[in-house]
């Protein structure tokens, strides 16, 4: 499937979105969901916006094949959210390397075995190359969070698709901008 059938796939409409917070609590929002590929130094490579309901899962193959035809990457770096075959299958098709944390219901024992495993490798002081990888998943975190904090993100109150993209990509630009200036100085 082409990049821009898998775009035309993606639901663009306003949508009622419900995310799970870190401490479990729910939130919800009425509106969309932006998708971003980060890159090492917290430069943003590609963006997505789609209807707020879309699993974030849903936007990952195409976002990954969008950032494959800009950058050289040779890591796919995603939280548990995104284990799933599928995904791994495609990383490994563009050449990548999929650092995926395992997902409690993928692993036989589930979170026990999760926590066991964490556990002994801790004990023996065991540190895999992926973990360490892995830890710079929280780019993105601080680009979205910086995104809605100090770039306007939070603030978008215009109506439709095209619009809302619009306005968070002058947020993305000066953002990008801003991370670039601070890697020249």
């Amino acid at each position: 499937m082409s990049l821009a059938a898998m775009l035309a796939d993606l639901p663009k409409h306003c949508a009622v979105g419900t995310k799970r917070n870190a401490k479990g609590h729910t939130t919800s929002w009425i509106g969309y969901k932006l998708h971003l590929d980060v890159a090492d130094g917290d430069i943003p490579i590609s963006a997505i916006l789609t209807s707020a309901s879309l699993h974030d899962s849903q936007a990952a193959i195409p976002l990954a094949t969008m950032t494959a035809s800009r950058v050289i990457n040779l890591y796919d770096v995603m939280d548990s959210a995104y284990d799933a075959p599928e995904i791994k299958a495609k990383s490994l098709g563009l050449g990548h390397v999929p650092i995926i944390e395992a997902h409690p219901r993928t692993v036989p024992g589930g979170k026990e075995a999760i926590a066991a495993e964490a556990l002994a490798r801790r004990t023996a002081g065991y540190v895999l190359a992926e973990e360490v990888r892995y830890n710079e998943r929280s780019a993105a975190e601080r680009i979205n969070g910086g995104l809605k904090d100090d770039f306007g993100a939070r603030y978008v109150r215009v109506r439709g698709h095209a619009k809302v993209l619009c306005h968070l990509m002058f947020g993305i630009l000066a953002l990008t901008i801003n991370h670039l200036m601070r890697l020249v100085t």
